[in-house]
């Protein structure tokens, strides 16, 4: 009988035990002072993130997907504005265009880093595009130098959704460096529980250099207000608690050594499974580093569902991110119908294709072995 008796996608239990004392005592602080809104833990954890990311403004929020809502409505679009998503992502990148009642334009991805393709980008561009979201998925950047020179040309605004992504560092051809989200007119991002900077219920935050649209961003998630009851705009009620901020604190000094520990978990599975034909791994791109929010596989040759099915039943989980391309959701179909975008096959094969496994800080080698071992016996 193997002694991995619960295997976890994301071992939040075991991570925590390793920082307990110092979140136990963030909790009290924040519980003896009473101040669960606005505390100041929010204000600390916006200013040290804002350093780590190096970027002037953080503002925190409720999560991540109020982050991408209160980034476009601080852009002032108006309605029928097209905004460029890619198709292979998670719903919420998409659905919050659509909730503001923008146009979302979907295109392909990349088959080999699963980010944005560069050429549908640009095909799909029209005198109605105001702004690109692109999504750094797994844990690595999209093509941002190329994405910003099409936005400055066709002066579009670029939202990041680096939601899976914060800590990963982008390199420009002429060898600058910026954090993920810290690029483009805004950065968001989600502090769920699995994220590699996670807390312990929801949350989010938006990030910029611009001190105009923070101040906006400020504002809407206030009930657009600046000054106590002075409604500039129509805002929304979206706010990071201060105990989510007071943990977010401890983990954001130990997200470098997170991050670390879930590429040299991504280097052992490389090893594992580098050899199997039927399996082709996280392919990396040269303009960033990758920091596995998923380790994702793709079956190039077989059954998922059975492989799927066959780990479950020896109490392995392995996810299927994401099984039904956006383009296919019966929610976008009036986006969909009459597009000029009409083709996604890579978006399209990666959703019969792509599998995650395990990837947390707590992997170790004797547990990725036992998971390879058996992946490469269900093929």
């Amino acid at each position: 009988m193997t002694k991995f008796k619960n295997i976890q996608m994301v071992d939040l239990k075991s991570q925590h035990q390793k920082i307990k004392p110092e979140v136990d005592a963030a909790i009290k602080d924040v519980i003896d002072s009473g101040a669960f809104i606005r505390g100041k833990h929010v204000g600390e954890f916006e200013r040290e993130l804002a350093r780590f990311l190096g970027v002037n403004h953080v503002i925190g929020c409720a999560n991540g997907t109020d982050a991408l809502q209160i980034a476009l409505m601080a852009l002032d679009l108006k309605p029928g504005d097209e905004v460029i998503t890619p198709d292979f992502t998670f719903i919420a990148t998409v659905e919050v265009v659509a909730l503001l009642g923008f146009k979302p334009i979907l295109v392909d991805v990349d088959i080999n880093d699963f980010t944005i393709d560069i050429d549908s980008l640009r095909a799909a561009i029209t005198p109605k595009t105001r702004a690109i979201i692109p999504v750094h998925l797994f844990g690595q950047c999209a093509n941002m130098e190329a994405i910003m020179q099409i936005a400055d040309e066709h002066n579009l605004f670029v939202v990041e959704d680096t939601a899976q992504a914060l800590g990963s560092t982008y390199t420009f051809s002429d060898g600058r460096k910026q954090s993920a989200g810290a690029i483009g007119h805004f950065g968001c991002t989600s502090f769920f529980p699995s994220k590699n900077l996670g807390c312990f219920g929801d949350g989010g935050a938006i990030f910029t250099n611009d001190e105009q649209l923070a101040n906006e961003v400020r504002s809407i998630a206030n009930h657009g207000m600046r000054v106590r009851y002075h409604h500039d705009r129509i805002g929304v009620n979206s706010r990071l608690d201060t105990i989510q901020a007071a943990i977010l604190r401890i983990k954001l000094k130990h997200l470098a050594q997170y991050n670390a520990a879930r590429q040299q978990a991504a280097s052992r599975y490389d090893r594992l499974f580098g050899s199997i034909s039927q399996l082709q791994i996280p392919q990396r791109v040269s303009w960033s580093d990758h920091i596995f929010h998923q380790y994702t596989l793709r079956l190039l040759d077989g059954n998922r569902q059975k492989l799927v099915d066959t780990l479950k039943g020896l109490n392995i989980p392995a996810m299927v991110y994401y099984p039904i391309p956006l383009h296919r959701q019966k929610a976008f179909q009036p986006f969909v119908a009459g597009s000029k975008v009409a083709n996604y096959p890579n978006s399209l094969l990666l959703s019969r294709q792509v599998f995650s496994l395990p990837m947390h800080t707590e992997l170790n080698t004797e547990l990725q072995e036992y998971i390879a071992e058996h992946v490469i016996k269900s093929l």
